[in-house]
């Protein structure tokens, strides 16, 4: 199987057989071969053969009994004008044996040092090739078919790990959006649950039930937010279902849900927005939430998060506003990519896909998003045109001075 590979690495090198040629026509030599030579095996990878010697790629000489068993072991090329006035080859079995009177071999060494086996050729006459330009013709040719193994070596290991590296990422995806999807029934029962349970408890339980509902509720955005994931890396894209609605009753619902989750934190919404927009309610819900989300971690939690909301004839914008430590400059490039979070608050975990899933649902509907951030405050602004007048612009990642 081994060589099976290495015959088929040379006969996929085009140069190859316009190698063959040259140096045949060249030095008149009857055949010429790429040889891959081992310490146990010579097996023929390519040949041009106007001898009849009847070697063709994967008929196998005894490495014994050829010269190129030799140059394997000194990595130096052999060069015959006239065996029989050679005193070193006048009496050596390989001439008798293949009854050749000329023959030139040049090791091919792969770029990592290993020998790969010879370019050879032999002829029952004598023939002038211990010459600088023969010598050093085989030499350039021997190097050329080295650089193409090369190559195609690793092309190939490149070509294996990226399809290692596919079917991982492919089992990954799989296992994040079954995982999402059956995480959601047990979560929907502990949220039944806790409704009932939230009837029948004093004001200490409800505010246990409360904080319970909280967690819930983040457990709630992770999954939506692992499937959509998993569902963009799949293929099927983000799917809208999009109407003409009003913005401020989309803009204060999400507000709502989180004033009575977090009730410690203050929540202001600015909503000026008369005019009726094409949008996902649901899906707008979730970036709002996602960017509000963010705000709440990473805002000072003694100061109120912002949301101000505009609409006009050339579009609409939500900003999400919030005070506390700017975003540090080199989390900046990292705010919108999956799983990147930035180390904003240290020791802060999670998966980083808020923002990531908050971009495409903006990207979706036509629009993106960008943030500054400076000692004063964070802003996050999703800005959206009208449909008229919406390019395929990506969402950028702005830095106010200081």
């Amino acid at each position: 199987m081994e060589f099976a590979r290495d015959i088929a690495k040379i006969s996929g090198i085009a140069a190859v057989p316009t190698i063959l040629d040259v140096v045949s026509r060249t030095t008149g030599m009857g055949f010429t071969a790429v040889a891959r030579v081992t310490e146990d095996r010579w097996i023929t990878c390519a040949s041009r053969d106007d001898l009849a010697f009847g070697l063709k790629p994967g008929d196998e000489l005894k490495v014994e009994s050829t010269i190129c068993h030799e140059i394997r072991q000194s990595r130096e090329a052999v060069v015959i004008d006239h065996v029989s006035e050679a005193a070193e080859y006048c009496n050596h079995h390989t001439p008798a044996q293949y009854g050749f009177q000329s023959y030139i071999s040049v090791p091919i060494i792969l770029p990592d040092g290993s020998f790969f086996g010879t370019l050879c050729a032999i002829d029952p006459k004598p023939r002038k090739l211990n010459t600088p330009e023969v010598v050093g013709m085989f030499k350039l040719f021997a190097e050329l078919i080295a650089a193409h193994l090369d190559a195609a070596e690793r092309v190939e290991l490149t070509e294996s790990k990226l399809a290692a590296e596919r079917k991982n990422a492919e089992l990954r995806e799989q296992f994040i959006a079954v995982l999402g999807h059956d995480l959601r029934n047990p979560l929907a029962s502990i949220q039944g649950g806790l409704r009932l349970l939230n009837k029948k408890v004093d004001q200490e339980g409800k505010n246990w039930i409360a904080l319970l509902q909280g967690s819930v509720n983040r457990m709630a955005v992770l999954i939506d937010n692992v499937m959509d994931f998993a569902r963009f890396r799949m293929g099927a894209g983000m799917q809208l279902s999009s109407r003409r609605q009003h913005l401020e009753p989309i803009i204060k619902q999400i507000v709502s849900e989180f004033e009575s989750v977090h009730s410690e934190r203050r929540i202001l919404s600015d909503v000026d927005a008369p005019a009726a927009i094409d949008v996902d309610a649901g899906r707008l819900g979730q970036m709002l939430s996602n960017l509000i989300g963010n705000a709440i971690t990473y805002g000072a939690p003694d100061e109120p998060i912002r949301v101000v909301a505009r609409s006009s004839d050339a579009g609409f914008e939500i900003q999400v506003i919030n005070k506390g430590p700017p975003i540090p400059a080199q989390a900046l490039p990292h705010l919108f990519t999956a799983f990147q979070r930035g180390d904003v608050v240290p020791n802060q975990k999670g998966l980083g896909l808020g923002l990531y899933i908050a971009q495409e649902i903006a990207r979706a509907h036509g629009g993106r998003i960008f943030a500054t951030s400076t000692e004063d405050s964070t802003i996050f602004t999703a800005a959206f045109a009208a449909p008229a007048d919406r390019s395929d612009e990506s969402p950028a990642v702005l830095v106010s001075e200081q």
